[in-house]
């Protein structure tokens, strides 16, 4: 009697894993009628700013992408276009002000630059009633104070992160780490008013270099926190090999540890650079300001350019300063811009090569 061979029956598959699919073009095309129904229900109910038409036509998008999906594809598939509908709104609604703030300042500021506004400074110039001048004692103030500041943060940042994450243990290190968590949330104009203080107690007058002061203890908890986080994700068995070699710890940590995670580590201090160079209240407490060229960032008060920013659009408060003001704005996010593609280059060259 020979034997008869049945093949397993195929599993039974749930209705909703089976289901049509939407065509690709149809989040395009959902997006399209989200914006037309928004606009449309914007304008038919009177509302006058555009945020509450984006806002009215992202929900729309978030309903009709979910409902067109439970529709089609089940619900469970709805649910993954939902949970991805939701990234991309979040998405937009983050980089559309940027956009909008960087092409608003672009249209404002642009008119003012010029060779004579990048050249000349504020000596001389009668700012509430006539145009000219410029903001290169600004520029020369900023680039002094910011440059201090990270002489002084970087290093101690570094140094405190590679303690926490090489060598933290017991009390210290979980005491380190809360007031390192404690500075990232202080203000900046609580740091300014601390640094005051010590200034009045050492009766040192106005100078860069005391907003320098202020500007690195704001940087300092920014910069650890990076390199932190970047000296975690280097591999143990790096650490391990080169000990296994004899290397010392505090060369492996020279040679190996910090050399590969030096593209992060620069990317945390242009972070924290950027973060500083926009900061006003302590330099308006510490530095003061000035129409003139100052070179000399320990002696006499000195500018800087979110300090000329704020006094020509909060003092002058015409159409001179206004101009003035979003040239200066202008040319700050310029700076900014700039410091964040020097680091993306620094990390690129000085990132570990495959084979090396």
């Amino acid at each position: 009697m020979s034997a008869t061979t049945t093949a397993p029956a195929a599993p039974l598959l749930r209705g909703d894993l089976t289901s049509g699919r939407l065509p690709r073009w149809a989040p395009i095309g959902v997006a399209v009628l989200s914006i037309a129904l928004g606009c449309a229900i914007g304008a038919g109910a009177g509302l006058a700013s555009h945020i509450q038409w984006g806002l009215i036509a992202a929900g729309l998008f978030l309903a009709l992408s979910y409902a067109l999906a439970v529709k089609v594809e089940g619900r469970r598939q709805a649910k993954d276009r939902f949970a991805t509908s939701v990234i991309w709104v979040a998405f937009i609604l983050a980089v559309v002000p940027l956009g909008a703030l960087t092409f608003y300042t672009v249209q404002q500021g642009i008119g003012a630059i010029n060779g004579d506004f990048l050249t000349h400074s504020m000596k001389g110039v009668v700012a509430s009633t006539t145009a000219g001048g410029g903001i290169y004692h600004a520029i020369i103030g900023t680039l002094e104070q910011v440059a201090l500041a990270t002489l002084m943060a970087a290093p101690i940042g570094l140094l405190t992160a590679v303690y926490l994450v090489e060598y933290g243990r017991g009390r210290l290190a979980q005491a380190v780490t809360f007031f390192v968590d404690v500075m990232t949330g202080v203000p900046s104009i609580v740091a300014g008013l601390f640094v005051f203080s010590l200034w009045t107690m050492l009766k040192q007058g106005y100078s860069g270099f005391s907003g320098s002061v202020a500007l690195a203890i704001l940087m300092i908890p920014v910069v650890v926190r990076s390199a932190e986080e970047m000296l975690k994700l280097v591999p143990n068995e790096l650490r391990e090999a080169s000990y296994a070699l004899g290397v010392p710890k505090w060369k492996t940590i020279v040679r190996i540890v910090i050399p590969t995670a030096i593209g992060g580590i620069t990317t945390g201090v242009m972070l924290a650079v950027a973060r500083i160079t926009g900061e006003t209240a302590p330099v308006l407490m510490l530095v003061f300001g000035s129409d003139v060229i100052n070179n000399d960032p320990f002696n006499d008060p000195q500018q800087s350019l979110p300090l000329y920013i704020w006094q020509q659009y909060t003092v002058v408060n015409n159409e001179y300063g206004y101009a003035r003001a979003w040239g200066a704005a202008l040319v700050l996010i310029a700076f900014v811009m700039g410091l964040n593609l020097v680091a993306r280059g620094i990390a690129r060259w000085r990132s570990p090569k495959a084979g090396h």
